[in-house]
């Protein structure tokens, strides 16, 4: 297991929601928690990976998942089992949707 640590400073889309789960661990998928928290404006995200050694592609993944949404004061955590880039997307998408109330 590896456990990799992203902030992003300056969001400007602070969610005010219940905490959301969407995904589930298992069969190559994953699970994500969307949470707001008191962070000075910065969106936190901590992954636990079975895949180890794709800190790089993490990185891409959640820079572009930012850069879409901008949040602001919201924790996520996601619990990995070697899903695809894609599939981290998606959920991730998801989950802020969830938050929000817009229609998935």
């Amino acid at each position: 297991m590896e456990t990799l640590n992203y902030r992003f400073e300056q969001g400007s889309r602070r969610i005010t929601s219940s905490p959301q789960i969407v995904g589930v661990v298992g069969s190559g998928n994953l699970e994500v928690l969307i949470e707001s928290a008191p962070l000075d404006g910065a969106c936190c995200i901590e992954i636990q990976t079975a895949a180890v050694g794709f800190g790089p592609i993490w990185q891409a993944v959640m820079q572009d998942f930012q850069q879409r949404w901008q949040l602001a004061d919201t924790r996520i955590s996601i619990n990995d089992m070697g899903a695809t880039p894609a599939v981290v997307s998606l959920r991730l998408d998801q989950a802020v949707q969830e938050m929000l109330g817009a229609p998935t």
